[in-house]
């Protein structure tokens, strides 16, 4: 294991201990009565573990995620690719994208409540909102971003249409569009945990209000934060290891 890689290991785990650190001390020199300490948090998590609520509502909430997100994945990407393939149609829909790109995917909470109720689909509608979009626009510009130049010379080894879009066009694009993959599932995540915390009786964002209103546990509370960002963390390095596969990564720019 070379140096490079020792550091970029030992680095994250240094900040994290520092971090742990500041909290401690700081809990120690305010004798505050409300926040937890780092001892406090982590007796939290193990009753958490304990009672199986941490797994169950974890799973709760990557299952909306993995339920809407993918929802948008099957219509945004091929919504996408076409708007950048047909300019005609992208024009005529733009405006439409545009207008509704903008309404936060929370402000949908109260419609989604009394069209669908206080119910997994609520959620789960919530997070395919707050996908589609990105998804839908990383395609599409992706699809428009790819230089004429590859165009003209499938073309001028006879492909077709069809042939040209997917040997073509669609890995040529497809960097841009795990870009917008990559926001979308972090906005995805965001909008689960807010919407559980309405909408739904389960998962961390339910176990963040209910630890708060259950007697004010806020060791719980801190402890399902903790896990949000965990989670949130491993996702973002599991679409940036597959962004990373040799068979996606034509024309693919190197991220932090």
């Amino acid at each position: 294991m070379n140096g490079r890689r020792v550091q970029s290991i030992l680095l994250p785990f240094a900040a994290a201990a520092l971090l742990v650190l500041v909290w401690h001390v700081a809990v120690r020199w305010t004798h505050t009565d409300v926040f937890p300490s780092p001892a406090a948090v982590a007796r939290g998590f193990v009753e958490l573990a304990r009672k199986g609520v941490l797994f169950r509502y974890s799973w709760d909430s990557l299952r909306r995620v993995a339920a809407g997100y993918g929802l948008a994945l099957a219509i945004g990407i091929p919504a996408g690719i076409l708007l950048g393939w047909r300019p005609g149609l992208a024009r005529a829909v733009n405006p439409v994208i545009q207008f509704l790109r903008p309404i936060s995917p929370l402000a949908w909470i109260p419609v989604a409540i009394v069209l669908l109720g206080v119910t997994d689909t609520a959620a789960i509608f919530l997070i395919f909102l707050a996908s589609l979009f990105p998804i839908l626009v990383a395609a599409s510009n992706g699809v428009r971003s790819v230089p004429a130049m590859y165009r003209d010379a499938g073309r001028n080894f006879g492909l077709k249409s069809g042939a040209l879009l997917s040997r073509v066009v669609f890995p040529a694009a497809l960097p841009e569009i795990l870009a917008g993959l990559r926001i979308a599932l972090g906005i995805a995540w965001i909008v689960v945990v807010a919407a559980e915390m309405i909408a739904v009786n389960s998962g961390l964002g339910y176990l963040v209000i209910d630890s708060r209103n259950a007697g004010k546990r806020y060791d719980l509370v801190v402890a399902a934060m903790i896990s949000i960002g965990v989670i949130g963390l491993l996702l973002n390095l599991l679409v940036q290891r597959v962004s990373r596969l040799r068979a996606v990564r034509w024309g693919f720019r190197e991220e932090s």
